[in-house]
């Protein structure tokens, strides 16, 4: 749910000017707007527009180009960063629970032990992607949806007030996707906020509320309703920049 302050929208993330790409080459032209704490964002845009080094940029996991990417406060907030499947070596050696208890690592640390409160909300993550009976299975052995059960289950360890999700429901089976997404609009009821890269249009229109739109023009930040009628309209080859925050 989107938070307030004095009836103003309390952003979290603000990019002015900001340019993202690798080494000098930047993908998209400067974006500027701000994320709003709290809010549900889809990035969408044709493949090679950026949307996934966007996420990157936001996650820390690169630089940017040019311009800046600050938080509210000088503070970043803890986060959770979930990549694409294609990106996981899913040969290493290590079980579905350990996984998931990586999530605890930023409380406790990387030598940090698992106590009782941590080796809770571990069973509770399992049991809220329905993964409770795989505790002791190798993630190699997993088919894609059951390794994405996994990855948001630890997601939900985490308990991170920013969220990163980089096609999360890409070569997963419906069921998991609709389980997914109940994860999803209760963490966002939580509070949380929710930046999602996505391709399918259908599910940002009924899912996500508001929408980040990057082509090689520019960039259109609105409500998803907003621009889903322009990217229909378009076929997604152009839109009516706009900066507003996504709340």
């Amino acid at each position: 749910m989107v938070r307030y302050l004095l009836g103003e929208y309390i952003t979290m993330i603000n990019l002015k000017n900001t340019e993202i790409g690798y080494g000098n080459h930047a993908l998209t032209p400067p974006i500027d707007g701000c994320f709003v704490a709290g809010s549900l964002t889809a990035i969408i845009g044709a493949n090679g527009a950026g949307k996934s080094t966007l996420l990157k940029t936001l996650a820390g996991l690169q630089p940017v180009v040019a311009g800046q990417i600050t938080f509210t406060g000088g503070r970043i907030p803890q986060m959770a960063y979930l990549p694409q499947q294609a990106e996981l070596d899913r040969q290493f050696p290590i079980v579905v629970q350990d996984v998931v208890a990586m999530g605890c690592w930023p409380q406790s640390g990387l030598l940090g032990g698992i106590n009782h409160q941590s080796r809770q909300r571990i069973n509770q993550a399992l049991s809220a992607v329905g993964i409770q009976d795989m505790a002791r299975q190798p993630v190699g052995e997993l088919s894609g949806g059951q390794l994405q059960r996994v990855l948001f289950a630890r997601l939900l360890v985490q308990q991170a007030q920013l969220i990163l999700l980089d096609e999360p429901f890409t070569g997963i089976d419906s069921q998991t996707v609709g389980l997914l997404l109940e994860v999803i609009h209760q963490l966002h009821t939580e509070g949380r906020t929710i930046i999602a890269v996505l391709h399918d249009m259908s599910m940002v229109e009924e899912h996500f509320p508001h929408a980040l739109w990057l082509t090689p023009q520019g960039h259109c930040w609105q409500s998803a309703e907003q621009i889903l009628v322009q990217w229909h309209h378009s076929h997604g080859s152009s839109c009516s920049f706009s900066s507003r925050p996504a709340y």
